[in-house]
């Protein structure tokens, strides 16, 4: 058991603005990678938003579309708000882009600022910089959404054997 009661060894929370695309893709997609790494019972994955209007309510159905074509359900992420306690629970938190990150920052307790990151920063080889909210685009901008998570995700996983002194 951790601080927080949980069983987990690390918590990781993944922020975009609304909880709705690309932050339940990315915590779905994290929590796919770890499970294929064998850490998925070790490392807890959640998402949250900056600015959630309606508190839960599933994915997008566009994100859910496309992540389901590669094999990763969405359908038991539902949105919620960025709380207090995440501030203290989480050891990693990972925002889509510039804007999240910098609400994070403002929000956060200084002490926990080192917790924050933008995933597209753990791509592998040249970081991706921000995730583009594909909300009011096309389909194929969920798919290059799903594309630069993945690639970040990777990146990201990669460093969690590390991370837990276990063997990769």
């Amino acid at each position: 058991m951790n601080l927080f009661g949980t069983r987990y060894a690390l918590e990781i929370l993944t922020v975009c603005t609304a909880n709705i695309c690309r932050s339940p893709m990315a915590e779905c997609i994290l929590r796919e990678e770890l499970k294929m790494r064998g850490l998925g019972k070790k490392v807890s994955v959640s998402s949250a938003g900056t600015h959630v209007s309606r508190p839960g309510v599933i994915a997008d159905a566009r994100a859910r579309k496309v992540c389901a074509r590669h094999g990763v359900d969405l359908r038991r992420c539902r949105t919620r708000q960025v709380a207090e306690q995440d501030f203290h629970q989480f050891r990693f938190i990972l925002a889509m882009d510039e804007r999240n990150y910098g609400w994070l920052c403002r929000e956060f307790p200084p002490a926990q600022q080192h917790s924050i990151s933008l995933i597209g920063s753990w791509a592998q080889g040249e970081a991706i910089g921000d995730i583009p909210d594909p909300y009011f685009g096309s389909p194929a901008g969920f798919e290059a959404v799903y594309q630069q998570l993945h690639l970040s995700i990777k990146g990201f996983a990669a460093q969690i054997p590390n991370l837990l002194g276990v063997e990769n």
